[in-house]
């Protein structure tokens, strides 16, 4: 099968796809590594309102797309930044989300994501306007049942002056929380408003902060994900965690080595990419529980040229490349997205996307696939 696609200067050249699709596999209920697919949610095309307006979300879209995860024996990181939380999706969109997937999920291995976006940074004057804006979402996911991933705040980055401030604040916010939950160390690559998080923008000097809250917490601390697309910094924090608290890798570019692990140890994973990625996830997880780390390596390694693509710089708009694949791949209509998102890459990024889902395996219907990027094309005059 062919399809002409443009270069840079708009040349068109052939392309044959050659990929063969990822064969099929499930998770067991206890894999070898925990696995947390941050879950995209599907825009609705149809609203009158503008892109820059309230999200309008096809709710119905959205949730099969989780369903075929949990089908798949995938953990759901539930509102998280995949879901453009606070890029498009506001924190009472948010609690609807959480709310839904519990309903029609009530089983499934769930972490919410929990934050102050509700809270304008702006707004914040101190540590308890911070502490308030935490406990009211902590709150509120806990009244419905779910489990709380403790989001990174950009209130707090924007109030705290020293480390002591968030040994406070995360004192506070997880003492009120009724299981353990997932810390969340994300990067300023993925929001350059966190930069300086944790009292500072020296990694050694932050992470003995990150420890600290954990030790000070320990029972109220599950494991932290960290997302820094750096893996000596993530082995390095990993090697130093407390008996029993768990590394979830955030590192979109560096997941198969951390997953796999060395002799120190292993991470687990809470990732976006593993969204467009999660038949790869799972066959290569079943691999690892056969005790084939060659197989593991075979399934993941051929992924990461496409994620380093679709999450290169800004990073922060690595969702567009998500929903792109999940288009091409039939889980939605429409290339829409919330805040009018897709509109967020150049054209090359998506015909590399395309190539590279392509040889590793990922176009689980090459020929609709196909009929897609050439609508693509087209809207781009190619």
């Amino acid at each position: 099968m062919k399809i002409a696609l443009p270069d840079t200067q708009g040349r068109l050249a052939d392309y044959t796809l050659t990929g063969t699709p990822i064969a099929q596999a499930v998770l067991p209920a206890n894999p070898a590594r925990i696995v947390y697919s941050a879950a995209h949610v599907v825009a609705d095309p149809f609203t009158a309102s503008d892109p820059s307006g309230r999200a309008a979300v096809d709710w119905d879209r959205t949730m099969a797309f989780r369903r075929y995860l949990a089908g798949l024996g995938l953990g759901i990181a539930e509102a998280m930044d995949t879901a453009q939380r606070g890029m498009g999706l506001d924190w009472p969109g948010a609690l609807e989300l959480i709310r839904r997937t519990k309903a029609e999920l009530p089983e499934a291995l769930v972490g919410n994501g929990c934050g102050t976006d509700h809270l304008d940074p702006s707004d914040a004057r101190t540590l308890d306007d911070v502490i308030r804006a935490y406990l009211e979402q902590v709150e509120a996911i806990q009244a419905v049942g779910g489990r709380i991933v403790l989001m990174a705040s950009r209130a707090l980055a924007r109030v705290a002056t020293r480390p002591e401030d968030y040994l406070h604040v995360y004192a506070q916010v997880l003492s009120a929380c009724d299981q353990p939950v997932i810390l969340h160390w994300l990067g300023e690559m993925f929001d350059p408003a966190l930069a300086g998080y944790w009292g500072g923008s020296d990694f050694d000097a932050t992470l003995e902060t990150v420890l600290v809250v954990i030790e000070q917490n320990l029972a109220r601390v599950d494991g932290i994900k960290m997302s820094l697309l750096d893996k000596d910094k993530e082995i390095t924090l990993r090697r130093r965690l407390p008996a029993g608290v768990k590394m979830y890798t955030g590192d979109d570019f560096n997941y198969p080595e951390l997953i796999e692990g060395d002799d120190q140890g292993f991470s687990h994973a809470l990732l976006g990419i593993f969204d467009p990625l999660a038949p790869a996830a799972a066959y290569a997880v079943n691999r690892l529980a056969e005790g084939d780390r060659a197989g593991f390596r075979a399934a993941l390694d051929p992924t990461v040229p496409l994620a380093r693509t679709i999450f290169r710089a800004p990073t922060q708009y690595y969702k567009t490349g998500v929903v792109f694949l999940a288009w091409l791949n039939g889980f939605q209509d429409h290339f829409i997205m919330l805040n009018g998102h897709q509109a967020m890459r150049p054209l090359p990024y998506f015909t590399e996307v395309f190539r590279r889902s392509d040889a590793c395996g990922l176009l689980r219907d090459p020929e609709l696939a196909v009929r897609r990027m050439k609508a693509l094309l087209a809207v781009h005059g190619a």
